[in-house]
């Protein structure tokens, strides 16, 4: 069995741990489970992710509670499944979705993954972030997913859902260390149905557009929708000829639409200012892809989650280097 130290981690440890467990059929252990945080311990949405995975790979799991700060998962055989989990809090759904999403690549047949919970809150990256940049990213690359969001689950309560469709994936290495020119700029932006007469989702996608100062076409694309609890997000997708990059704000009561577009557009600005082919928290998340099918990418900076997410990959035998440059991190599989 794999030990793998939880401690100097977050989430993105758990989440990288159980995917390449369920791929390898190595059981793991991880010790100290987020072990530096004011809350150590598995929280809701690591704990639905695990289940998620658990069920499409019938594994035994010890742990498998909020707080634990252990957690032992034993995975069998990988089999394509419907599986329904609920986070129960405003809990990342995307994240959730994150743990299962390599295991496209072990299945056989069609697997459809349904999970409640927060599709657009604070730490995680929303849902159109995964669903309008990431997936279409890896679909060049081999994934074949797709995800349809039932409802939207806003901070505090959460209550969206959404389904992920798994297909078996043949994943290619990725090339992405090349930034390229700028395509087009895609702004997905929504919001609680209740806010539909004050004109939340346009306004914050027209913010958007109007900060921008790009020579190629602007898209945007303003959605309401019924929620648990008020709330409205905004997804900046820039798209390269040789990557993408994403860049989103949340709502909150009392903060303007328009503050909401223009911190978008200022986190994409400063991305703008250097030579990355895709920003930093798609680097974090696409270690997993580099370990099982190789490739480049070039991201702004190593982060910690660069660090520690290479760390478990190479437990399970896999070799991703980080190479400082000039122009940013080169991350190699």
């Amino acid at each position: 069995m794999l030990e793998i130290d939880g401690a100097d981690g977050g989430g993105q440890i758990v989440r990288t741990a159980v995917s390449l467990s369920a791929l390898s059929g190595e059981a793991v252990r991880i010790e100290d489970v987020r072990g530096d945080r004011d809350e150590p311990g598995l929280r809701a949405q690591h704990v639905a992710a695990v289940e998620a995975a658990a069920s499409l790979c019938d594994a035994s799991v010890e742990g498998l509670e909020q707080g634990a700060e252990a957690l032992v998962f034993e995975p069998g055989e990988l089999e394509a499944k419907d599986v329904s989990v609920a986070v129960g809090t405003a809990g990342s759904v995307a994240l959730v979705f994150d743990t299962v999403l390599p295991l496209a690549a072990g299945l056989d047949e069609p697997a459809e993954v349904t999970v409640t919970g927060g599709t657009d809150v604070l730490w995680a990256p929303p849902i159109d972030y995964l669903r309008r940049l990431k997936l279409p990213l890896l679909s060049e690359y081999g994934l074949d997913a797709d995800l349809s969001v039932e409802s939207r689950g806003f901070y505090p309560l959460g209550g969206g859902e959404a389904t992920l469709t798994l297909r078996p994936s043949a994943l290619s290495p990725l090339a992405l260390d090349e930034r390229g020119a700028l395509r087009r700029v895609e702004v997905y932006s929504t919001a609680d149905e209740e806010l539909r007469d004050a004109e939340v989702a346009e306004r914050q996608a027209a913010a958007v557009a109007e900060g921008l100062d790009v020579d190629v076409s602007v898209a945007t694309l303003s959605t309401y929708d019924d929620a648990d609890s008020p709330g409205s997000a905004v997804v900046l997708a820039a798209v390269y000829e040789g990557g993408r990059a994403g860049f989103s704000a949340l709502g909150e009561a009392g903060k303007p639409s328009e503050q909401v577009g223009s911190e978008a557009v200022e986190a994409f600005q400063g991305f703008r200012d250097g030579s990355a082919a895709v920003d930093r928290h798609l680097a974090d998340q696409l270690q997993v892809h580099l370990a099982l099918a190789g490739g480049r990418v070039l991201a702004p900076a190593a982060t910690d989650h660069v660090e520690t997410n290479r760390e478990v990959v190479a437990a399970f035998g896999y070799d991703v280097t980080v190479e400082e440059r000039a122009e940013g991190v080169l991350l190699e599989g």
